[in-house]
């Protein structure tokens, strides 16, 4: 007996996209949002940062961008502190210890820009100090001090936000309001993909950092792929982590990581040790259309958008550096004028850390963790 599938199938039905084409589109005028850094309404609090390693470069720009101003400096290290107040905010004053800014009376957020391991004790002497807090990321090296420390600022009455700057990449603030005004219908899907030279931390404290790629840098991309999917929490996490050849730092440098929500997966891979052609890409994909970013390592200029209308074209103005660092401080700031939580508050933050501490878990354990 011959089987033939085909006979009892009309020839309309048998028109099979087997060659995985896209109908052509009609090109249209791409959507306006707020994809801005936002900034508060009135005069905003004097600022006091702690902490003046290489990347508060880039703070510290933001905020002379925005004319807000940083009053007083501290650094272990006090010719670091003296760099940093000479370049950006020369009238400013470096402090003899971490107390001395936290006593001054014209201080009124703290931007804590140290190691993980210090910060801990720097959130709760900032707190206690009736001051309002922005922390670098991962604000917390565990879950349970991370709650700890939300508890600890809600209760001492002062605002506390993290430094998840990506969040405020121009690109990625586009398509997080492109998401929300709900242009796209249902997210199921985030699609990530980096590929760019992380070599450069050999012989850095970095290099001490097993988990280099999920716990410091690939919680950027994590915390923004969760916000993508709205309030959904996740559900499991999935990761793997693997060596380059020859790739001349400790922490391996390949990771990926899957992310299941109740309806949804966001899947991120991670290369760090490519030396040549770094790219970045992301694709939105949700029940009414598609969101297609694809550029430079945090430095993507556009946004292709794909709906039933056609395709448009968005270019973002502005750029992951220093947009991303003003977008952190600046919702501090509103949420602090408005007494309202920070769309970037430690508390919404331990949602990311979750699925961060989860995939270096899994990756350690070789198994799907749930959440």
């Amino acid at each position: 007996m011959i089987l033939r599938f085909h006979d009892s199938v009309p020839i309309n039905r048998m028109s099979k996209n087997y060659d995985l084409k896209s109908a052509a589109a009609a090109q249209v005028t791409a959507p306006v949002f707020p994809y801005g850094p936002p900034s508060p309404r009135g005069p905003s609090p004097k600022i006091g940062l702690i902490g003046c390693g290489g990347i508060t470069e880039h703070h510290l720009k933001a905020y002379q961008q925005a004319g807000w101003e940083v009053a007083a400096f501290f650094d272990p290290v006090r010719e670091a502190a003296e760099r940093r107040r000479d370049e950006f905010y020369p009238q400013a004053r470096v402090c003899e210890s971490a107390d001395d800014l936290l006593g001054d009376p014209d201080i009124g957020v703290v931007d804590i820009a140290t190691h993980p391991k210090a910060r801990e004790e720097l959130i709760i002497r900032a707190a206690d100090a009736g001051k309002h807090i922005l922390s670098q990321k991962p604000f917390a090296t565990d879950l349970e001090t991370g709650r700890r420390l939300v508890q600890h600022a809600a209760d001492a009455g002062v605002r506390m936000a993290v430094n998840q700057n990506g969040r405020w990449a121009p690109y990625f603030s586009y398509m997080r309001h492109a998401v929300r005004s709900g242009l796209i219908g249902e997210v199921g899907s985030v699609h990530m993909v980096l590929n760019w030279d992380h070599t450069w931390t050999a012989g850095t404290p970095f290099e001490d950092i097993h988990h280099l790629m999920l716990y410091d840098f690939g919680i950027h991309w994590i915390d923004a792929a969760r916000s993508f999917f709205r309030s959904a929490e996740a559900v499991s996490v999935s990761a793997t982590l693997a060596r380059f050849p020859d790739q001349p730092v400790k922490p391996p440098l390949l990771a990926s990581v899957a992310v299941s929500f109740p309806l949804g997966m966001a899947t991120l891979a991670f290369n760090g040790c490519s030396r040549f052609g770094a790219r970045e890409t992301c694709t939105i994909t949700g029940s009414k259309g598609t969101l297609h970013a694809v550029g430079g390592i945090c430095a993507i200029s556009s946004v292709e958008v794909h709906t039933g209308e056609g395709v448009a074209t968005a270019e973002p103005e502005g750029s992951w550096f220093p947009d991303g660092f003003r977008g952190c401080m600046g919702e501090l700031l509103c949420a602090i004028e408005d007494r309202r939580e920070p769309e970037n508050s430690a508390a919404d933050n331990l949602r990311s850390l979750a699925i961060v501490f989860a995939a270096m878990r899994s990756a350690d354990e070789g198994r799907p963790i749930a959440l």
